[in-house]
């Protein structure tokens, strides 16, 4: 059987950066809500604060550890699999890339050892601007990462010359044509994910009547938080779609399951796209809706994904569905935000079990949501890696094999599963273990400043049992 390089490696790119996209996106919500704790205790010194900063921290220093394991290979495989593009790229990725790490992972990284190693070592003020630094540091390094992306979405400020992108504007090539709108869903979904996770804890200690009033407070702020941002991220998310139908109009109609340009398109609530016969073998939908959403006229003209030959167009079951496993969820998230409304003003937001199971279940939805996002944006745009000027085929290393290629993926998928399972592991004993009146009770090898994991206060070995029946006795 020959083995496909070009198959592999896309499989290979597609599953290291759901790998790693799943641990910033919830640090870099993380860190600003970190931020927001030592601000509060440091305005009220209510010692409430202070333990959820604390604890925050803690969870903030594993995910982080493991967000920088599972990405440093990626730049690996720009090198190994995608040597042409690298090539080609370089004038504009290199210089982008090498931002992000100067300006913004260094920034995190100094000040990520006085917020991890800080604590009453350094004032408190010097602790809170750590905090704040680390917070900006994570958003500066999204703000290149996804100007990178964005770029090859949709490339501008550039000219070919002997098959090389040459940067003519820089300004065009950082802020084109859909940055801002791809920055700021992320950003969005970021604080989501950070809401969601740390109101489902919340919740959970809630359930076992831990930290009670802490507990309280962490809880409520979330909830406030996602009212507002779950509803903004579907306006935020319907100016994207917008962007997207004006510059990548046949991702668009992969994703509404569209195959001829037409007018009063229905939503398709679902569907079986075929794309040997160019058309849906089955499918349910609501008449005229989506000429409604894309054009906001039942007339509107939609664009079909027959308008382009075959070997152009995407994966397009993949992307209908994983686009309404995106908004699905995202409908979820603002049915969970509303329903804790109502709650509150029943005075039964924080007695409702209920509730509180339902919120430790919604802790997978925003990472779930946010990879089905990243494969819309990703299949959808196939087969372009710079949309519309490079193909995947034609960036791909010309050396390199179908053995190679499932040699390292087998690889990758071998390491990164045991990273994950150490990581998730050890992550659950840090939560497990909640949050301690005195962090110094825990003395020895793991206070050493040496690696985030230290931070986390927590030993991997079964005395931590012990020391959590203790902590909770």
């Amino acid at each position: 059987m020959d083995l496909d390089p070009l198959l592999l490696s896309r499989l290979q790119f597609a599953f290291v950066v759901s790998f790693h996209a799943i641990f910033p996106v919830f640090t870099i919500g993380l860190a600003s809500y970190i931020a927001v704790l030592h601000g509060l205790f440091y305005k009220t010194e209510n010692p409430a604060w202070d333990r959820l900063a604390l604890f925050w921290t803690k969870v903030f220093a594993v995910v982080f550890g493991m967000g920088v394991v599972s990405g440093i290979v990626m730049s690996f495989q720009f090198g190994t699999n995608w040597s042409n593009f690298s090539y080609a790229t370089a004038n504009f990725l290199g210089p982008v890339l090498s931002y992000e790490v100067v300006t913004a992972f260094f920034l995190e990284a100094a000040f990520l050892g006085v917020l991890l190693f800080g604590r009453n070592k350094v004032p408190e003020g010097v602790h809170l601007f750590a905090a704040i630094m680390v917070a900006i540091g994570t958003f500066i390094s999204s703000f290149w990462i996804l100007s990178a992306n964005s770029w090859m979405q949709t490339p501008a400020g550039f000219e070919m010359i002997d098959g090389r992108f040459h940067i003519v504007s820089w300004t065009e090539a950082i802020f084109n044509p859909s940055f801002w709108y791809r920055f700021t869903h992320m950003g969005l979904a970021s604080f989501l994910t950070g809401g969601f996770v740390v109101a489902g804890v919340s919740a959970w200690f809630l359930l076992r009547k831990r930290d009670v009033e802490a507990n309280k407070k962490a809880l409520s702020m979330c909830l406030w938080l996602l009212l507002i941002l779950t509803p903004a991220q579907a306006v935020v998310g319907d100016f994207h779609g917008l962007n997207t139908l004006e510059h990548q109009p046949t991702k668009v109609a992969a994703m509404e399951g569209n195959w001829e340009t037409s007018s009063n398109v229905p939503l398709l609530l679902f569907a079986i796209p075929d794309k040997d016969s160019q058309s849906n073998l089955f499918e349910i939908g609501i008449p005229n809706l989506a000429s409604i959403v894309l054009t906001h006229s039942a007339e509107g003209e939609v664009p079909g994904i027959s308008a382009v030959p075959v070997d152009e167009q995407p994966p397009v079951a993949i992307v209908f569905w994983s686009f309404r496993i995106m908004v699905g969820l995202g409908f979820l998230m603002i049915g969970v935000a509303l329903a804790g409304l109502f709650l509150r003003r029943k005075g039964r937001v924080f007695e409702s079990p209920l509730y509180h199971k339902v919120l430790v279940g919604m802790i997978a939805s925003p990472f779930v949501a946010v990879l089905a996002g990243w494969i819309v944006t990703e299949a959808g745009r196939a087969p372009w890696l710079v949309y519309g000027v490079m193909s995947h085929a034609q960036g791909l290393t010309p050396s390199l094999t179908g053995g190679m290629a499932l040699f390292t993926l087998i690889g990758y998928i071998g390491v990164y599963s045991v990273v994950f399972l150490v990581g998730v592991y050890y992550l659950s004993r840090v939560v497990r273990q909640g949050m301690l009146d005195e962090p110094q009770e825990v003395q020895g090898e793991i206070e050493r400043a040496k690696r985030p994991f230290s931070a986390a206060h927590t030993p991997f070995d079964d005395d931590t049992d012990n020391r959590i029946e203790g902590a909770n006795a």
